[in-house]
């Protein structure tokens, strides 16, 4: 996104929670899975691809926390480090040590996604559970590192070839609220694109930023007359040992 990427990011920041964000539908989701954690995690529990650590703060009192990263990732990009610094597919801790493993918007991102479903399974307890969530139709990003989308019944598989037992997957913005999701954050890119080449498209952009709240307007609108779980910007998943 070059230099006008951070200097946006800051400026849309304080818009987060209204239409005129081009993710508004994903800050709308986040107090979702806040919640979901915060009800289904339980004892002590390890955080794979932990970033900032954010999710410490909506954890249940009883809760251990363990926050895991990757070192490259968690040394260039966040101000608090994590507990452990280490690759998710050879994960350092004995078998059967984990109520909860959390992996939240990672799993996209790992070139070995079943040896990582594996090595979790491994370190969860019995009847322990995996808080998982990935993306669906949603844009590329942390680009070279994000190689595949999983559907519904993909993200079942794969969670039973692991040894896991899954249950049933939970759309994230379904129906017309990934459409519009993708319709808004494809105009945000345009107006990037334009900033960062000044060709003639810079003339567009007054429309581009009026386009973005109504698209996720009409989205929501939409979604409220029907949401088709065939289309949806990621799921959600719980899955036992």
């Amino acid at each position: 996104m070059g230099k006008f990427a951070p200097m946006l990011r800051r400026l849309m920041k304080p818009l987060q929670r209204t239409p005129f964000h081009p993710q508004w539908f994903v800050f709308r989701d986040v107090h979702r899975t806040h919640e979901w954690v915060h009800v289904r995690a339980r004892g002590l529990v390890l955080d794979i691809g932990c970033a900032d650590g954010w999710v410490r703060e909506v954890l249940h009192q009883d809760c251990h926390y363990i926050g895991l990263d990757y070192p490259t990732t968690a040394q260039n990009l966040y101000d608090t480090r994590p507990n452990v610094f280490a690759s998710g597919t050879h994960l350092p801790f004995a078998d059967d040590t984990f109520d909860t493993v959390l992996l939240l918007e990672v799993l996209e991102h790992v070139d070995n996604a079943d040896a990582m479903l594996s090595e979790i399974e491994r370190v969860l307890r019995p009847n322990g559970r995996l808080l998982l969530s990935v993306p669906f139709l949603y844009p590329l990003h942390d680009a070279p590192h994000d190689y595949r989308r999983y559907t519904a019944p993909g993200l079942v598989r794969a969670l039973k070839e692991s040894g896991l037992i899954p249950g049933e997957p939970i759309p994230r913005n379904a129906g017309f609220e990934a459409v519009a999701l993708l319709g808004a954050i494809a105009c945000a890119e345009t107006m990037l694109a334009s900033l960062r080449t000044r060709r003639w498209r810079l003339l567009c952009t007054p429309l581009l930023i009026l386009a973005i709240p109504l698209i996720n307007v009409l989205g929501w609108i939409l979604t409220c007359v029907g949401a088709d779980r065939l289309l949806a910007s990621g799921h959600a998943i719980e899955a036992s040992k």
